[in-house]
C-alpha cells in the first residue's frame, strides 16, 4: 500500500490579510483545535506568522556589539522568510520542523501573550498609513525582496565591527513591521536603513582597502 506524499512547503500560499496582528494572534487562540502541528499553525498566521518570527530573530543584534557566529544563522533564517514573502510561498523549512506537534494548552496562553505585547507596544507605534508602499501583489513582492536583502546584508562578514549587524538588522526588522501592519513609514525607515548600512559597509571596505595600501606602500618603501 502506498504513502501519500506530503504536500512540500513551498508550495503553500500565505493567506495575506490586512488585519494588525494582535488580532490575528487572538483569533488563531480562539479558534485553535487540540493539537496542529507547525506546518498547520504557518499556514492559519499566513506571512503574518513568519513576519513576526523574523521580528524576532533581530532583536539580538539592536545592541551596537555584535554577537560572533549568529548573524550568518539568523540572516539566512531572515532570507528564507523574504523569499517567502516575495513569492507568496511558505519558505522551505526542515519536514522535522514543520510537522512538530503542539498542543492547544501550551500555545493558546503564548499567542494571547504576543497580542498583548503587539496591542502595547506595536500597534500603538504603528498603523496603516502610506498604504501605496504596502498594498498590492507587486509591492509585497518588491517588500519581501527587501526583507530578503537586509538578511544578506546581516550575513556579511563584519560580525566584530561596532553597528556593523545592527544596521541591517533594523532595515529587516523595520520591513517586517511595516508589511506586518501596512505601514508605509516603517518601509521607508527599512529603505533608510538599508541605504545607512550600504553606505556603511562601503566605508569599510574603502577604509580596509586604503589602509592595505597603506602598509602596502610603507613596506614596500622600505
Amino acid at each position: 500500500m502506498s504513502t501519500p506524499s506530503p504536500t512540500p512547503p513551498s508550495s503553500t500560499s500565505f493567506s495575506d490579510t490586512q488585519a494588525q496582528l494582535s488580532a490575528t494572534l487572538r483569533a488563531l487562540s480562539a479558534r485553535l483545535p487540540e493539537s496542529l502541528t507547525v506546518r498547520e499553525l504557518m499556514q492559519a498566521c499566513g506571512e503574518q506568522g513568519l513576519l513576526l518570527f523574523c521580528c524576532i530573530l533581530t532583536f539580538p543584534f539592536l545592541l551596537p556589539v555584535s554577537i560572533p557566529g549568529v548573524s550568518t544563522v539568523f540572516g539566512l533564517l531572515i532570507v528564507l522568510i523574504g523569499v517567502g514573502v516575495t513569492f507568496n510561498r511558505t519558505p522551505w523549512l526542515p519536514r522535522k520542523l514543520l510537522d512538530k506537534p503542539l498542543l492547544r494548552t501550551n500555545l493558546a496562553p503564548a499567542l494571547d501573550k504576543g497580542a498583548d505585547v503587539f496591542t502595547k507596544y506595536v500597534d500603538k507605534m504603528s498603523k496603516p498609513r502610506l498604504l501605496a508602499l504596502t498594498h498590492g501583489s507587486s509591492t509585497n513582492r518588491f517588500n519581501g525582496f527587501m526583507l530578503f536583502f537586509a538578511g544578506v546584508l546581516l550575513m556579511m562578514p563584519f560580525g566584530l565591527i561596532p553597528f556593523s549587524n545592527t544596521l541591517p538588522a533594523l532595515a529587516a526588522l523595520f520591513f517586517a513591521i511595516g508589511i506586518l501592519q501596512r505601514d508605509g513609514y516603517f518601509i521607508l525607515m527599512g529603505h533608510g536603513m538599508t541605504v545607512g548600512s550600504l553606505t556603511y559597509f562601503t566605508v569599510i571596505i574603502y577604509g580596509a582597502v586604503q589602509g592595505g595600501r597603506s602598509l602596502a606602500s610603507v613596506f614596500g618603501g622600505g
